[in-house]
């Protein structure tokens, strides 16, 4: 990696750290995701080779953040004492690979974007077209996901990085990323940062499709309107009863199967509150599109492709997007 030189270290993604780099020879400033291999039985590392290949796949799309090359790096110790017994009485240990993932460079993320809103001599709301801005980029990049049977699993504004001059909303790491297939395969449900983790999940079920990425969707949408989260529960029980008094205690009506997920127990019975209480500064039109990004059984709720068509959008110029 001598070809850059690291400015500082700008975060720790899913699975490895994130460094602010220069490339020497071109003077372009990237982001560096440096991923120590971990080696399965076959000497492949899973999680890295997933996430290149579906960064490869995605990247195409300008709402995801560009992957523009990958560096391969062997780490073996120099051994420094030519004298060949020495060699033979302390070889070298085993080598540490590693694995650079060279990324365009983007300064902010979402969540720190709400924050300058929110803190600071001057609180204020973030201006509604730029919510619906945003909102319309990140169903696009979503979109774009699932139209190539990817979902991403850990979608939160911490992964949502911003070109603040262009005003681009990028989808970043997809180091829990999952190609679905139909029929859908058992998952792990330790995924998403519990505070947009979907209630299927919570509830235990191995079993989920692109509904548990809208409704972090509609999670992210709720936070820029309210400029801090819908739901923070500290636990995933918390979790839970959080989203039960403002949707209401879910019923076998609502959601059929709810009760015989693995997690499921006998809750206090809420009755749901009207949305527009919870985010009083949308309209009606964006409540709407959030209580259908919001709904319990996955299966009702709206699709990214179908969110762009929504009446919240009817007042945005799409010929830029």
């Amino acid at each position: 990696m001598e070809n850059y030189e690291k400015l500082e270290k700008v975060g720790e993604g899913t699975y490895g750290k994130v460094y602010k780099a220069k490339e020497k020879s071109t003077g372009q400033v990237v982001a560096l995701k440096k991923t120590r291999l971990e080696m399965d039985e076959e000497g492949v590392p899973p999680t890295a080779l997933r996430e290149v290949s579906l960064l490869q796949m995605l990247s195409q799309s300008i709402y995801i953040v560009r992957l523009l090359k990958v560096e391969h790096v062997d780490k073996t110790p120099k051994n420094n004492n030519h004298h060949p017994s020495a060699a033979a009485d302390h070889p070298p240990p085993p080598s540490k690979p590693l694995l650079y993932l060279v990324f365009e460079y983007l300064d902010t993320d979402l969540k720190k974007y709400i924050d300058t809103y929110r803190k600071g001599p001057n609180p204020r709301p973030l201006p509604p077209t730029l919510i619906q801005s945003f909102l319309f980029q990140l169903c696009m990049g979503v979109a774009h996901c699932h139209s190539h049977g990817v979902l991403h699993r850990d979608l939160k504004p911490q992964n949502l990085l911003l070109d603040q001059q262009k005003g681009i909303l990028k989808i970043a790491d997809l180091g829990l990323g999952r190609a679905f297939t139909v029929p859908l395969k058992s998952y792990t449900h330790e995924i998403v940062t519990l505070w947009y983790r979907a209630p299927e999940v919570l509830l235990g079920s191995t079993h989920y499709s692109t509904g548990v990425d809208m409704w972090s969707v509609g999670c992210i949408f709720a936070e820029m309107a309210r400029r801090q989260a819908l739901f923070p529960g500290d636990s995933e029980f918390q979790q839970l009863l959080n989203i039960f008094k403002v949707l209401g205690t879910p019923t076998e009506e609502q959601w059929p199967g709810v009760t015989s997920l693995r997690d499921w127990h006998v809750y206090p019975r809420w009755e749901p509150q009207t949305l527009a209480r919870a985010v009083p500064s949308l309209g009606p039109e964006g409540v709407d599109l959030l209580s259908k990004m919001l709904k319990y059984n996955p299966a009702d709720r709206i699709s990214a492709k179908a969110a762009l068509d929504h009446p919240y959008f009817d007042t945005l110029d799409k010929s830029q997007y």
